[in-house]
């Protein structure tokens, strides 16, 4: 059942928030210009880097051979990335020849979501009602239900474990006679599952331990009977693997539950209770890859433009560099728009915030409040839109002067028709409504007098 909450935010606190609001405006609406700037700045100095990179690069035709003619060119090669590293999880006590190893951790809890609702009131009130409910799902980290809203749900969570996520990589990958650096060891992704070989006299010792808290925060437990009515429950979420639960059925461990790639804290692995724990290892394996980078005696360190924009690049598989140059300009190009909405949208925000106590002022009559609070709000996109512009377009000028005269064009007219066009517009508006006003009626004729004349 949902669990609600009201609270009542009275008109002076609204006004005084609503002036706090106009410093973080102003403060919103500069950092939102610089990032704007900024922006335009960064799009075209990657822009020209790729560019030159482009022009620079040359083929790697034999990675498995150290060409001392390569050295300090930006070469452009395919090869296997391999490494005789041995990777260890120092926790559970084994390890594995891999690129990288790491274990993710995910925890069974009750989480809280809230959804909340406000109302203006006349006198300027608001009134915030807030609904929470509550679902039980597997979560990255525990949860303290202590803080809650709902006292039904207070301290319901609980861990049968605590692990922590963790990952180690190799320092040695090498790409043909060459050695990747570790920037380029990062960017490999050729994931696999691993299978974890955790020693018995380990998982006897976790199935002890997991007892004594599942009974801590549960109590004793017939595990027979508790085992018999999840089957007849069939309780078994799309995201437990079917291996883990057959994996129950063959282990002798009550609280423990290993197979493949995981391992399991909990009593049924099929139908998970608050608190299980779920770890699951995962490696990086040796694969073909290729790179763009400079060579520098046997290894590769990053192309340094003429503008000081750095670049070096590790893709899977086989590519040739005309695709992945191509992607590279297309990811900026992404950026770059994503970063211009992003601002455009924060500089209105700003204006909003700088502007927002006009509407709250009148937050006494709601209904007047919310015209004046769409007008303002017009007013702000209007002039954030133009005021973006015409950052975009002053930094063009610096960077692209030519799309920058044409931008500011854009901005003058969009402020033109904002301030004159719409003021006609209103005047005729004003002159229509005039001349459709009804003639005022002629006046009544005089009654005739049989009084004689004087």
């Amino acid at each position: 059942m949902a669990y609600q909450e009201t609270t009542t935010t009275g008109y002076g606190t609204r006004v005084g928030n609503s002036f706090k609001g106009i410093g973080t405006g102003i403060l919103l609406f500069i950092a939102a210009t610089a990032l704007l700037w900024w922006n335009e700045g960064r799009a075209v100095k990657t822009d020209k880097m790729l560019n030159e990179a482009e022009g620079a690069y040359v083929e790697m035709e034999n990675p498995n051979k150290i060409d001392p003619a390569l050295d300090g060119e930006l070469i452009c090669g395919s090869a296997m990335a391999t490494t005789t590293d041995s990777l260890s999880d120092p926790q559970f006590g084994f390890g594995a020849t891999a690129i990288r190893l790491s274990r993710n951790v995910e925890y069974y809890q009750w989480v809280e979501h809230s959804e909340s609702h406000s109302e203006d009131k006349l006198g300027g009130k608001e009134v915030t009602t807030t609904t929470y409910t509550y679902s039980k799902d597997w979560v990255s980290s525990p949860i303290q239900s202590s803080e809650f809203h709902d006292p039904a749900y207070q301290n319901k969570n609980t861990v049968l474990a605590t692990v922590d996520n963790f990952e180690q990589w190799a320092e040695n990958v090498s790409f043909g006679a060459y050695n990747l650096n570790e920037s380029l060891i990062h960017s490999i992704s050729s994931k696999e599952n691993f299978d974890a070989n955790i020693s018995d006299d380990m998982l006897k010792q976790l199935d002890r331990d997991t007892r004594v808290a599942y009974e801590r925060f549960y109590g004793k437990v017939n595990v027979a009977e508790r085992k018999d009515e999840a089957k007849k429950m069939e309780i078994v979420p799309s995201d437990t693997t079917q291996e883990a639960v057959q994996v129950e059925e063959k282990t002798n461990y009550d609280f423990i539950h290993m197979g493949g790639n995981q391992l399991y804290y909990g009593l049924t692995p099929g139908a998970p209770q608050v608190g299980d724990v779920r770890v699951t290892w995962e490696k990086v394996v040796p694969a073909k890859v290729t790179v763009i980078a400079k060579v520098s005696g046997d290894t590769f360190k990053p192309f340094k433009a003429k503008n000081g924009k750095r670049f070096q690049r590790l893709v899977m598989g086989k590519q040739d560099a005309e695709e992945i140059f191509e992607a590279e300009h297309a990811a900026n190009s992404m950026w770059t728009w994503v970063l211009r909405f992003v601002g455009i949208m924060l500089v209105i925000s700003g204006l909003k915030g700088i502007f927002g106590f006009l509407e709250m002022i009148l937050k006494v009559v709601p209904f007047i409040a919310n015209i004046i609070g769409w007008g303002v709000g017009i007013v702000c996109t209007v002039i954030g839109i133009a005021w973006s512009l015409i950052v975009i377009a002053l930094a063009w000028l610096f960077y692209r002067p030519l799309l920058g005269i044409g931008l500011l064009a854009l901005a003058g007219f969009l402020i033109w028709v904002f301030a004159f066009k719409g003021k006609d517009k209103l005047k005729e508006l004003a002159n229509r409504n005039k001349d459709a006003a009804p003639a005022p009626a002629p006046a009544p004729a005089a009654a005739p007098t049989d009084e004689p004349k004087q």
